[in-house]
């Protein structure tokens, strides 16, 4: 998983509500074995009306996403995590977001950020003509005007993602204690290793 620390750069001014996973990515698109790809099929609704947000050149390769309340509702599919990372998104400031959406966002190092209405509000006009900041550390979003909203971040999933660890890594990161303890076993247990033939 990639760290993150700050995310800078124009954001897509999206801002609709109640956003459910099947909107981010259709069912058809679950088909895949693979995560890349998936951008291609990401709001693919949306994007079939002429004039979108999400085609307009201003916005391209746009690390973050401003969304409405309740982003990423309705169904438990990662692919909806899979498919904003292949757009290039790393992080989505929202009101509130479904509880699988953010865990799954989370696991696959996108970064949700939880602001209130007026925050999100102001956050859109900045993001029609200037870029946003982000910064995991300080947990606050800034703009070029003096905007500075603070967010709140679980402490656990601020250390993950600001050193990039998914539940892989955490568990490397335990290799000296892993080993330690199987050789303890071992010697304490050895009615429990296994016998190789």
């Amino acid at each position: 998983m990639t760290p993150i620390s700050q995310v800078t750069g124009r954001a897509i001014p999206f801002g609709l509500k109640n956003v459910d996973t099947d909107i981010i990515i259709p069912a058809a698109f679950l088909k895949t074995i693979t995560r890349s790809g998936l951008g291609k099929g990401a709001f693919q609704a949306i994007r079939a009306e002429p004039g979108n947000i999400f085609d307009n050149p201003t916005y391209a390769g746009s690390p973050t996403l401003i969304a409405g309340d309740n982003f990423g509702c309705g169904s438990s599919r990662e692919h909806a995590a899979w498919a904003l990372l292949d757009l290039g998104i790393t992080c989505v400031i929202a009101p509130s977001f479904s509880d699988i959406f953010s865990g799954n966002a989370f696991k696959n190092g996108i970064l949700t950020v939880v602001l209130p209405q007026e925050a999100i509000d102001r956050l859109m006009e900045v993001a029609k003509t200037d870029e946003i900041t982000v910064d995991l550390e300080t947990q606050t979003v800034t703009t070029p005007f003096q905007d500075r909203f603070s967010f709140e971040i679980d402490p656990f999933r601020k250390h993950c993602l600001l050193n990039g660890l998914d539940e892989v890594g955490l568990t490397l990161a335990r290799d000296a204690a892993i080993g330690g303890y199987e050789a303890k076993a071992k010697g304490a247990l050895p009615f429990l290793a296994v016998v190789q033939h």
